[in-house]
């Protein structure tokens, strides 16, 4: 088990640490991957007011670039073999596959 995070090292590794994460955390640098799957949109310029004056988020700092862009959250699960067996994008972050759904895919791979 992975994650991808466009985060530079340093933020995606306390991230991990203060949410507890037991697995990878890998840098996607530039959303290049996430890209690649057609997962990344540019935040609206009213959002990132939002962002910069009144969440004081610097995704620029955090992500070491200035575009603004973001991966869409998506969760796949691939066999031994690289075969896609599940996959699931939501752009609404909030929305995350339940873990019991997940182990009911990785069940039906054994």
């Amino acid at each position: 088990m992975l994650t991808l995070s466009p985060q530079l090292h340093d933020f995606a590794a306390a991230w991990a640490r203060e949410d507890g994460i037991g697995f990878d955390v890998l840098v996607d640098s530039g959303n290049g991957v996430a890209r690649s799957y057609g997962l990344v949109f540019r935040m609206p310029d009213a959002l990132q007011d939002v962002y910069r004056e009144h969440l004081r988020i610097d995704l620029a700092r955090f992500n070491g670039d200035w575009t603004w862009e973001l991966p869409i959250p998506a969760t796949y699960v691939v066999g031994q073999d690289g075969v896609v067996e599940w996959a699931g994008v939501d752009v609404d972050y909030t929305q995350r596959p339940e873990p019991e759904g997940l182990l009911e895919v990785l069940d039906g791979m054994g």
